[in-house]
């Protein structure tokens, strides 16, 4: 009996021995399933920037001359989508333009041209309180890290335009009414009188200073004054088509300015140097909009489409036409220079000799005039 029971016992431990044994072995690892791939992320898009772009002129805009050639640029940015304009005209040289320009900053434009030559000093003054903003000064040259400057070589499309005019003339006498004498008029007046000369040696261009940018009465009274010193073809580098109407009260002809300004004198106007804006203020925005703007002086021509020649009036013979075409097509191509020598001063004197040409500094700071100019440069 006990034999049996210690069997039974025996029996019963190694079964409970077996069960912990099996207790103890680990179940089998499963792996975690890899989580799935996160979505790309969509890379936000670029903000979009409007720009604003705020403009100052000497003189009303009205519907000819140096303001509304500049509002005609500023026009073609205003349809652009993303560019907001404004522009404040009439205002003076001096105290009152860097007024003007100090709140123009300070309403956050991106870009301000400032397109007289007298607000040359007040733009670098505000400049220097708005190193974020770019300035633009038009035929200046002070220049900043923020301030850049501009013009075109218009002298180009005046002497076109005197090559017409002198031959045009029957007296061999041109008028020329011009507000004031710095090396930008001065370089005008002699490409003027370089180009009347090509056509007629002999020809004489009178000047009379009207210091003044725009003053309508002022250049029609001083367009008469050459009308009465024998003059038959006036020209001018004035704002208003007063010279160009006095002219054809007189029964004379006349070269325009700026624009074409054959509407006021539809009978006397011959041609007009014009400008084309809107060429150096795309360019600007587009070097701003891609963050590549630097400051630079931009003196830009007819080969790049900022300065030309208006229509010819119906009065102007075709044999003269196709000589003038001519002469662009050289000046666009680069042939043929205006200031190339022998060029001679008003006391016979010779500045440029044979074979040489003004070089860009000699004409930024012309202040002489050629052979065959009658005035002053004071």
């Amino acid at each position: 009996m006990r034999t049996l029971m210690k069997v039974l016992l025996m029996a019963m431990l190694a079964l409970a021995l077996a069960a912990c044994a099996e207790e103890k072995k680990e179940a089998p690892k499963t792996e975690a399933a890899a989580p799935a791939p996160a979505a790309e992320a969509t890379p936000a898009a670029p903000e979009k920037k409007d720009y604003k772009v705020g403009f100052i002129y000497v003189s009303p805009v009205g519907d000819a001359g140096w303001s509304y050639a500049h509002d005609m640029g500023r026009q073609a940015l205003e349809a652009m989508p993303d560019v907001t304009t404004a522009f404040v005209e009439s205002v003076p040289e001096g105290p009152d333009s860097e007024r003007v320009l100090n709140r123009m900053a300070r309403e956050g434009m991106d870009v301000i041209f400032a397109t007289s030559f007298g607000y040359m000093d007040p733009m670098q003054n505000v400049a220097k309180d708005f190193p974020n903003t770019v300035f633009m000064h038009c035929s200046g040259f002070k220049r900043a890290d923020n301030v850049g400057t501009y013009f075109g070589r218009i002298y180009q499309a005046r002497y076109l335009s005197g090559m017409v005019a002198g031959a045009m003339s029957a007296s061999g006498k041109l008028g020329y009414v011009a507000a004031f004498p710095i090396p930008e008029v001065i370089r005008g007046i002699n490409a003027f009188t370089l180009g009347a000369q090509k056509m007629n040696p002999e020809v004489e261009v009178r000047v009379v200073w009207t210091k003044t940018w725009y003053d309508p009465a002022t250049e029609k009274e001083a367009a008469k004054a050459l009308l009465d010193a024998g003059c038959d073809v006036i020209a001018q580098h004035q704002d208003s088509p007063g010279p160009q109407e006095a002219a054809q009260e007189r029964g004379v002809y006349s070269v325009g300015y700026n624009t074409d300004m054959s509407a006021f004198a539809p009978k006397a106007h011959l041609t007009a140097p014009t400008w084309n804006w809107s060429v150096i203020y795309e360019y600007v925005l587009d070097q701003v909009r891609a963050g590549t703007w630097k400051s630079e002086d931009l003196w830009w021509g007819m080969d790049k489409g900022v300065v030309d020649l208006a229509p010819y009036g119906d009065m102007v013979p075709q044999d003269v036409r196709a000589k003038v075409d001519a002469a662009k097509a050289e000046l666009v191509a680069g042939t043929d220079n205006v200031f190339a020598g022998p060029l001679f001063d008003q006391k016979g004197e010779q500045k440029v000799a044979e074979g040489e040409r003004l070089s860009d500094g000699d004409l930024l700071g012309m202040m002489w005039f050629v052979k065959g100019v009658i005035g002053s440069t004071e």
